[in-house]
């Protein structure tokens, strides 16, 4: 543990005056940062299949955020700290700014969180439960020896756009209980590729280390200029799928607008970014990658907006 990983700023020194030794970096290896954006994401299956007026009135709220509580918390922390057991990162990595030194139990704490949210996933309909069983799976082909698929290119990639893009937001639907229907199937399956077009674009900055450790990751086979190709791509055909869905529920003209504004944020981001991509150094890749992300979550409301009033 360097000094600057406990005393990087106000928060963490906090946590580590609370947690002291190494507890508080069990706590900053399950990324903490990224909670918001997982629990948008799985919450808006939950609030696509309630109707966005029930949930804000409170409809199923205490089966949500069980819900969010065993998807966020324990699926995707445990999967983080898994991850963070076998990659030994030491330059900065998604959600998590200058990593502490894993700590000695670090791998028995993120499987049992594993396997403790699978146990509490049965407490909830069983399509929750299967979904979170997929993703358990997934987690563990994708970071320990000697599946580690993350070092797969292609193999990762597919990992990640099914279980963040697909299966986490189609986790919140299955919580309620409702069968999918077509319209809502086709908006779940478009994060599928558009998960597709966010996930080189975490990777783009972090060529260097994941060259030195010797991982092949997608973003290095394509190479920057194939990989933002893609990724544009991906996003146009996430679009369309959303589009056969607004079809399908016959959405209004505000709700097609709301749509375009959210592809002309990911265009926004991706056409200068490919345009510019030679000249980036890492931080503007590092930035580039958040103001997708910031893309999504636009996406997000969108959706919102327009498959669940």
């Amino acid at each position: 543990m360097t000094a600057d990983a406990r005393t990087l700023n106000p928060w963490r020194r906090l946590g580590y005056r609370l947690l002291p030794g190494d507890q508080f970096s069990y706590i900053l290896h399950l990324r903490p940062a990224e909670w918001p954006i997982m629990a948008a994401h799985t919450a808006l299956g939950f609030v696509l299949a309630t109707g966005l007026r029930p949930a804000l009135r409170g409809a199923g709220l205490g089966v949500g955020l069980w819900a969010l509580a065993i998807w966020v918390l324990l699926l995707n922390g445990g999967t983080l700290a898994i991850n963070s057991v076998f990659d030994k990162d030491e330059g900065d990595i998604g959600y998590l700014v200058a990593p502490p030194v894993p700590p000695r139990h670090l791998l028995g704490f993120s499987l049992a969180l594993l396997a403790g949210g699978q146990a509490l996933a049965l407490t909830l309909p069983g399509a929750f439960g299967a979904a979170y069983a997929v993703c358990f799976a997934m987690s563990i082909v994708y970071s320990v020896p000697p599946f580690r698929f993350k070092a797969v290119a292609g193999v990762d990639w597919l990992i990640n756009m099914w279980g963040f893009g697909t299966l986490t937001p189609y986790a919140g639907w299955a919580a309620t209980g409702r069968p999918l229907d077509l319209a809502h199937g086709l908006v779940l399956l478009a994060f599928c590729p558009l998960f597709a077009a966010l996930y080189p674009l975490t990777q783009l900055y972090q060529f260097e280390e994941d060259r030195r450790r010797g991982d092949r990751t997608l973003a290095l086979i394509l190479g920057m200029r194939l990989s933002l190709a893609i990724a544009i791509a991906a996003a146009l055909l996430a679009f369309v799928l959303f589009a056969a869905a607004a079809l399908r529920s016959y959405a209004s003209a505000w709700q097609w607008v709301g749509l375009a504004v959210a592809l002309a944020a990911w265009l926004r981001v991706l056409v200068p970014w490919y345009r510019r991509r030679d000249a980036m150094n890492t931080r503007q890749h590092q930035r580039g990658m958040y103001a997708a992300l910031a893309a999504w979550a636009l996406t997000d409301l969108a959706v919102l907006f327009a498959f669940s009033l």
